[in-house]
């Protein structure tokens, strides 16, 4: 399988080169130059599962490589319980992909992205220091530290904006050890950071004096193709458990909503759908920062819009990178009119989208009101306890439903702990905190609903502050040379 960019400005390359290389050179990201067909199956373990489909699409390794990479990322160490468990409600199925050792979605991935780092490096004879640079809106972050704290031959160096996170999100970043972690705030937005970043990645000269002194950029973000194939997986392991739990017949459609912000937890859906899961249509769930929205609904993309700091932060973001892989597929791989779009952006801050995308995406949004009630309801009907992000994905799906008396089964991706959140989450239910203490409203929010913190929350607060950097947005470049010894 070999690996192409979305601005076909790039030779073909093997998925090894891909993961190390994290994105393009000079812009643009990597993706599978064809989707390999492959039926839903049940009865396989997460690991089992996780193993036939990698093997499809890391045809440079070996059986025996992807075996051990799995068994390592997916042990009962990371993920004590049940790796992706999907809760019935009803006609609906969440999703949960917070099990892992951060509470978030992104451990999915990024558990097993250092493993395929260092393999790749390996294959590729990477003798060089490889620095992660990573932007997160919240929860990419913590998971991206925890997977590549004291991995040897790395660095990682993580923005994230400074009053654009929960509190617990940024107690968990600013407490991670490792020896070769950085983390920095930044006064500015998830964009700010992300931007900064692709232009470190482009910038040839800085990456020249860097090969000069035996240092590599890579990326943990999702325009690494190593963090995105691993979300294929787990909407195959959640059909899977769908048709387990009776809720339809091997071979039914299924819809599926995702909560995102930088498209790439829902692009893995459609490249599942691609590779034959049955999905009559994808439901993209946005709030009050609802740029993909009208680029699904009206077909335009504009980031010339007011920017909100809201309850659902790993949503907050106005220039969704993977949505310029969808665009390489709406606009039949032809990646010169994907470059032109993707420099209107840059130069213009808004592209028109192709009409094809409503043929199986829809996009929703629900700012923090509706979320909040939706919350609730999921709460008081069915005593089950969302985040906001989750909360916003089932606003949105109750809309589709209603706009669309589309009656198939739901997949909704719930991808955060609402313990990651308690503040938000006491005020939708109604709870008095009684306290501004974040664990103290997390204990409030576990005595009134009789549920358990996430193991990866307990006691943070208590741990030491590791990390305490914070710089104005135009200053990201310099501190990144600064790191590294670059003047």
């Amino acid at each position: 399988m070999k690996y192409i960019s979305t601005r076909a400005n790039y030779e073909p390359v093997e998925a090894a080169k891909a993961i190390t290389l994290g994105m393009v050179p000079g812009g643009g990201l990597f993706l599978p130059e064809s989707f390999p067909a492959f039926a839903p199956q049940t009865g396989l373990s997460y690991q089992e599962l996780a193993k036939k489909i990698f093997a499809l699409y890391l045809t440079d390794f070996s059986e025996e490589e992807i075996s051990a990479i799995v068994e390592a990322a997916y042990c009962k160490e990371a993920f004590p319980a049940a790796v992706a468990p999907a809760v019935r409600l009803d006609d609906t199925a969440i999703l949960e992909l917070w099990h892992g050792p951060t509470a978030a979605f992104k451990d999915m991935a990024l558990q097993i992205l250092p493993h395929f780092m260092t393999a790749s490096r390996r294959k590729c004879g990477d003798n060089d220091e490889t620095v992660i640079l990573v932007a997160t809106s919240g929860d990419t972050g913590k998971a991206a530290l925890e997977g590549f704290k004291d991995v040897d031959g790395i660095r990682i160096i993580c923005f994230y904006p400074k009053d654009g996170v929960s509190a617990l999100q940024e107690r968990q970043m600013l407490t991670t050890t490792g020896n070769n972690t950085s983390v920095i705030g930044v006064i500015g937005n998830f964009d700010d950071c992300q931007g900064a970043v692709k232009r470190l990645f482009a910038d040839e000269a800085l990456k020249d004096e860097l090969k000069t002194a035996g240092t590599v950029f890579s990326s943990a973000n999702s325009i690494n193709w190593g963090r995105l194939l691993p979300q294929i997986v787990y909407y195959y392991h959640g059909y899977a458990q769908m048709v387990e739990q009776g809720m339809l017949k091997m071979g039914e459609e299924i819809n599926i909503t995702v909560p995102t912000g930088n498209f790439g937890n829902i692009l893995a859906a459609y490249y599942a759908w691609k590779m034959g899961l049955p999905v009559g249509k994808f439901i993209c769930a946005s709030n009050e920062n609802n740029v993909l929205t009208d680029a699904i609904m009206a077909g335009v993309y504009n980031t010339d819009r007011v920017f909100y700091k809201t309850d659902s932060p790993s949503m907050d973001i106005l220039v969704s990178s993977n949505f310029e892989r969808l665009l390489y597929e709406l606009c039949e791989h032809d990646g010169e009119k994907v470059a032109q779009m993707m420099n209107d952006l840059q130069e213009k801050g808004v592209y028109e989208v192709p009409d094809a995308i409503r043929e199986k995406f829809f996009g929703g949004c629900a700012d923090g009101k509706k979320a909040a009630v939706a919350l609730k309801a999921c709460y008081e009907k069915y005593n089950y306890l969302c985040d906001p992000h989750t909360a916003v994905a089932v606003a949105v799906a109750e809309d589709y439903r209603a706009a669309s008396n589309d009656s198939a089964p739901m997949l909704i991706a719930s991808t955060a702990n609402p313990y990651k959140f308690p503040a938000a989450v006491c005020a939708a239910l109604g709870i008095d905190c009684g306290s501004e203490d974040v664990m103290a409203i997390a204990e409030s929010l576990s005595a009134a609903t009789n549920t358990e913190m996430h193991r990866a929350l307990i006691g943070v607060d208590k741990l030491p502050i590791l990390h305490d950097t914070v710089i104005d947005r135009a200053d990201i470049a310099e501190c990144v040379k600064k790191q590294l010894g670059v003047e």
